[in-house]
């Protein structure tokens, strides 16, 4: 890592312009080849010294302070003449503070003939009597900063500074051109995860709606751009019963996803047991609260359907309330419910009952569907969405489905959500 120090005044000042304009065009040619910016910036460093004299130098980029999110330039990408320590220690300039602040607050360049008489200098050096900084600007931003010091009094000159910023020009069009290529690389990573997730997340779903005499049941999850945090499942418990669940995970994406996973794993496991609903959901709350942070958490209804009785007992962990429609067109919003899952270890979950009468309607959905906006910021809601369903109420489930994903396109002027939409319909024969 180390450079054969170059004392100001040496052989690099019998170069004429033209030579220097032709090496600094090789250097261009030879750190353009590279995608990787470490690679880079230190081929940059191994060559600076052909072109400017210097005791030390350094490639500081800008990055960001944790603590205040306030910006200030530590990051030593390449360095060359500092003593270990310093390597060690990133020098914590803030914007203004410094060489290095200053000309990363301003844009503006210094050349310091004798750093001793100059109030802004940081000493890195014992050694350094004259430094030269230049800002690395990309898109009117400055990303960093050379910065060369010398052993030398007014060891540079304003032709020197030239050909500094010339090299920063080049530097700053590459490290945007090797950002540019990570962020394609990284988002094609992302997609390739996030492809999968969909695929193992629809491989979980039911292959096809569940069979119950006496009713007409589908369902249906309405396509993101992401991977689904909504989820729903039904499992033969009996013959004529049927366990159902339709859930909602907070947020998007993967993380999403697997707590949706871990639901249908726990509900399954529960189900198979022979759990009721509100026991059901009271030992998988409590699971979910002891293996995720405190901000996950999952709305869910589970309820069983018993096709002899024409029943359906069920639980509402903190979901939408379900749309009850009767023979007569009447309707209503089943507003029972209890704490999310997970979103605390010791919640206890009630039990409600609906006894479906013929040609009665249930229809189970998440928020998704209701919150849909148009394009004017105003909502689907639960008004607009019941009306949507009695307009079709006459359609078996399956052809409601498509009627309300209609209805919601047509209202938003979108093909897809903005959040992950299901429907749940039950139609009592």
């Amino acid at each position: 890592m180390g450079q054969q120090k170059i004392p100001a005044g040496g052989k690099v000042e019998r170069l004429s312009t033209v030579d220097k304009l032709r090496m600094l065009l090789d250097i261009t040619k030879t750190i353009s080849r590279s995608l990787d910016l470490e690679e880079v910036l230190n081929l940059v460093m191994d060559t600076l010294g052909s072109l400017l004299p210097y005791d030390a130098a350094g490639i500081y980029l800008i990055e960001f302070s944790d603590e205040d999110k306030s910006p200030y330039i530590f990051k030593s990408s390449a360095i060359r003449g500092y003593q270990i320590n310093f390597e060690l220690i990133e020098p914590r300039l803030k914007m203004g503070e410094g060489f290095l602040g200053t000309v990363a607050q301003t844009g503006k360049p210094i050349i310091s003939h004798d750093v001793s008489k100059d109030p802004r200098y940081f000493p890195a050096r014992e050694l350094t009597r004259s430094e030269m900084v230049a800002p690395i600007i990309s898109n009117e931003h400055v990303i960093g900063a050379f910065d060369l010091e010398s052993d030398q009094l007014d060891a540079y000159s304003e032709d020197d500074l030239a050909i500094l910023q010339l090299l920063t020009s080049q530097v700053a069009i590459i490290i945007e051109k090797v950002r540019l290529h990570e962020q394609v690389v990284e988002k094609k990573r992302l997609q390739a995860q996030l492809e999968i997730a969909r695929q193992v997340q629809l491989e979980l779903l039911p292959s096809a709606d569940p069979v119950v005499e006496g009713f007409d049941i589908s369902a249906y999850i309405f396509p993101t751009e992401e991977v689904s945090g909504d989820y729903y499942d039904w499992v033969r418990l009996y013959e004529d019963q049927i366990g159902i669940v339709v859930a909602d995970a907070v947020g998007k994406g993967i993380p999403a996803a697997l707590l949706m996973a871990f639901l249908r794993a726990s509900l399954r496991v529960s189900a198979q047991i022979g759990y009721a609903p509100h026991i059901a959901f009271g030992k998988v709350g409590a699971l979910l609260s002891d293996s995720t942070e405190d901000n996950q958490f999952i709305t869910a209804i589970y309820g069983l359907l018993d096709s002899t009785n024409r029943t359906f007992v069920f639980s509402n962990a903190g979901h939408n309330p379900p749309l009850l429609i009767k023979p007569d067109g009447e309707y209503r919003f089943i507003e029972y419910g209890d704490m999310p899952l997970g979103m605390f270890h010791d919640s206890h979950y009630h039990q409600h009952f609906i006894r479906f009468e013929k040609g009665q309607v249930m229809v189970i959905y998440t928020d998704g569907i209701t919150e849909a906006a148009n394009p004017g910021g105003e909502e689907y809601g639960n008004e607009r969405f019941a009306k949507r369903i009695l307009s079709g109420i006459h359609l078996p489930a399956k052809q409601m489905i498509d009627h309300v994903r209609k209805g919601v396109a047509d209202f938003t002027e979108r093909k897809f959500l903005d959040d992950d939409g299901t429907l749940f319909i039950i139609k009592a024969q």
